[in-house]
């Protein structure tokens, strides 16, 4: 890697935000193509790779599952597909943890197709399963299967609103203890 791509990498990696407001324009075949490879190469513990995705492009479904009591999937509604991430459960703590590194990677993967990008929640803290029982409803998932995240992938809007006094980074000397707490 030189210098140079090392450097469009981290610009990459330190840019990557979530972006709620979405243009529901069709996205072309090869970028969600390239999109959801990522995502098949994505890490897992024990390469046990617990999950499926169905990819979601018709606005009908994309508008209900965005209006799900319960959930935080708003964003589906304008987006130009969304990516549910469904988990085979076998390790709960383990398929948790995989499951959020997936869900990065298809972050990652969408900035560097020029997409915009958000995940969504059918589970909550406290919450019942019920937003997520009735997704899988709607996506004819088993109910075996895991549900909490949906990804939202789309062109960003014209005009993007930004979260209302949102808290400041850290700094490094805040979050890094070198030896000892």
């Amino acid at each position: 890697m030189t210098l140079d791509s090392t450097a469009g990498t981290l610009a990459l990696l330190r840019g990557l935000r979530a972006v709620r407001q979405l243009r529901p324009d069709p996205l072309p075949e090869d970028a969600l193509r390239n999109i959801l490879e990522v995502a098949r190469w994505s890490g897992s513990a024990g390469n046990r790779q617990p999950w499926e995705f169905v990819v979601v492009r018709d606005r009908d479904m994309l508008r209900r599952l965005s209006m799900i009591e319960g959930a935080n999937a708003g964003h589906l509604a304008t987006s130009g597909a969304g990516i549910a991430i469904v988990i085979h459960p076998e390790v709960p703590d383990l398929d948790a943890y995989d499951e959020g590194r997936l869900a990065e990677r298809i972050l990652l993967a969408a900035t560097a197709q020029g997409l915009g990008a958000a995940v969504g929640h059918f589970t909550g803290p406290g919450d019942t399963w019920a937003a997520s029982g009735e997704a899988k409803r709607l996506l004819g998932i088993p109910v075996e299967f895991v549900l909490r995240e949906t990804i939202s992938l789309g062109y960003p809007a014209a005009r993007l609103e930004r979260t209302p006094n949102p808290p400041g980074r850290k700094t490094l000397e805040q979050l890094v203890h070198l030896e000892h707490y």
